[in-house]
């Protein structure tokens, strides 16, 4: 699907959740834009969000709150600037956001007419939400629109396989400034790699969740838009930074459902199997401390009595407060045997977030021209070593608008002849069990030595083993036909080694990043920036 022919050059935008979407809406009145899906169009990270959306509105609240709020719950990592710029433009992306029909939950008192709640972080109410399904309400209403601009093109089962950069001309030395012109995908229903050629290429791929044993992400995040960035030479920072969700469900039949941090916000309480509390004696904020801590407190307490879960006591809240105000939740656990208003939520952490990814500014622009990242694949400075909740989705749409500003004023590009993908010398898989087996082992060590809790010696471990695994699928990737699998695992294993890299480099315990060889914070600390040349070195 080559679109070389065409005088204006469509935006290309890989990844169809709220950040890819955001980009998509504001973009699509002045610029033809191709929106990319690797499978079916519901499948984003963005409908499983479950809390809600930060907003400063009720009059009580303030910027410097919030960016106060940002700052603490970021460990001292978070680039202030950066913080305020966003905050300042939480109640635009909430108003854009009900301009376009989300049904958020309403309240008559409240500001703007919306109910606020309050989650982990947060001094203040200012988490405007669409019960405990925000993230599906949002993604429902802004996919219709998309569906329906005629600007608009959407590409469900696409997958990209890497970006079109200088290295891939026809003829090497024709422009001296390296950019970036589109990117090789497979059309995985086709089976066929094509070459889509663009005027800017915005990565809104999401997180890498997917290279941990037990994560809250669908399997879209394989951290594709990470990996392409680093191959392509652009930055990558604070990648040992992964957020670990406190309170995922733990069930066999189900353990990628999270159980959103608003039920603590309302007063859900953190219990032993016998009842008792324990967050008192990790923190003062108790069930309200950063996610980060309250992650280590559980995993402290189920090592300490040999647990598999610990539990979320909701029954206190009454039976009416709870269907109404966490309907999804109720009804998945109930499907599952578990009525929580009769009984608490067994839960366990699960990796959840990304905090860092490819280094962009306030627009979203990379180190690399005609190349922009939104959202969770992206390292603004926001989140430092720890995202405050519900901070994620107000960046895609506060960085989503400005990065499709800043694409409208470019003009379009003059386009050399790019090298189309040539696989006239590999031929198809004889065994996908390679696959599957390194995709397992991938998942396990990362879960045992870049967990939670770190050591020296499991990272290096980790390590090794991430660079032999990266060997034996670079040499598969060589030789076969690529398929989506064997796509998402090779960005896996970059990303994965890029975590590690990135966590033996820090030499303190700082937000998400605990090791037991340095447990102490120091003073003043700085993000972990890696470049594709540094990082060979290190």
């Amino acid at each position: 699907m080559s679109v070389e022919h065409e005088q204006n050059h469509p935006v290309l935008i890989i990844g169809a959740g709220l950040a890819g979407l955001t980009v998509a809406l504001h973009l699509a009145d002045h610029q033809t834009v191709i929106l990319m899906a690797k499978r079916r169009l519901n499948e984003a990270a963005t409908a499983w969000a479950q809390g809600g959306i930060v907003g400063v509105l009720d009059q009580d609240d303030s910027i410097d709150s919030h960016v106060s709020d940002t700052v603490t719950a970021g460990a001292g990592l978070v680039v202030e600037s950066v913080s305020r710029y966003v905050a300042e433009n939480s109640a635009d992306a909430i108003h854009w956001l009900v301009d376009q029909g989300v049904p958020f939950t309403p309240d008559v008192s409240g500001p703007k007419g919306l109910h606020l709640t309050r989650e982990g972080g947060h001094t203040h109410r200012r988490i405007a939400h669409a019960a405990d399904a925000t993230g599906k309400a949002i993604h429902d209403v802004l996919l219709e629109k998309a569906k329906a601009h005629p600007n608009i093109k959407i590409l469900e089962n696409w997958i990209a396989l890497d970006l079109i950069t200088n290295k891939h001309l026809q003829t090497t030395g024709q422009y001296k400034s390296n950019r970036c012109y589109g990117a090789y995908a497979l059309d995985i229903v086709n089976n066929q790699v094509e070459t889509i050629l663009a005027k800017a290429v915005v990565l809104a791929t999401g997180g890498l969740g997917k290279v941990y044993r037990y994560t809250s992400n669908p399997d879209t995040a394989t951290g594709d838009g990470i990996a392409m960035a680093w191959r392509a030479g652009c930055r990558i920072g604070n990648m040992e930074f992964i957020q670990f969700h406190p309170t995922c469900l733990y069930h066999p039949s189900d353990r990628t459902f999270l159980i959103t941090e608003a039920i603590r916000g309302e007063g859900g309480l953190l219990k032993l199997p016998n009842g008792k509390r324990f967050m008192p004696e990790h923190d003062e904020r108790n069930e309200l401390a950063p996610r980060d801590i309250v992650a280590r407190a559980i995993d402290f307490e189920m090592k300490k009595h040999g647990l598999d879960y610990v539990h979320l006591d909701a029954r206190h809240l009454g039976e009416a407060f709870i269907k109404e105000h966490f309907p999804m939740i109720y009804s998945r656990c109930l499907s599952l045997g578990i009525d929580i208003t009769q009984e608490p939520i067994p839960v366990v952490p699960a990796a959840h977030y990304t905090c860092g990814g490819v280094v962009t500014d306030l627009k979203g622009r990379t180190d690399l021209t005609g190349l922009y990242a939104v959202g969770e694949a992206t390292y603004t400075g926001l989140h430092g070593a720890n995202r405050l909740a519900s901070n994620s989705l107000l960046e895609c749409v506060v960085i989503g608008k400005a990065a499709a500003h800043d694409i409208a004023d470019q003009v379009d590009i003059e386009m050399p002849t790019i090298r189309l993908w040539d696989e006239s010398k590999v031929e198809d898989a004889d065994e996908q069990v390679v696959i599957a087996h390194n995709w397992d082992e991938l998942r396990s060590l990362m879960w045992n030595y870049v967990g939670i809790v770190r050591t020296t010696r499991r990272l290096e471990r980790a390590l090794h083993r991430i660079e032999l695994l990266r060997t034996e699928v670079q040499e598969y990737y060589a030789n076969f036909r690529v398929t989506r699998d064997l796509i998402e695992l090779r960005n896996l294993l970059e990303c994965a080694e890029l975590i590690v890299r990135s966590a033996l480099m820090r030499k303190e315990s700082r937000g998400l990043h605990y090791s037991r060889d340095y447990p102490k914070t120091w003073p003043v600390s700085y993000p972990t920036i890696l470049t594709p040349i540094q990082a060979q070195k290190t």
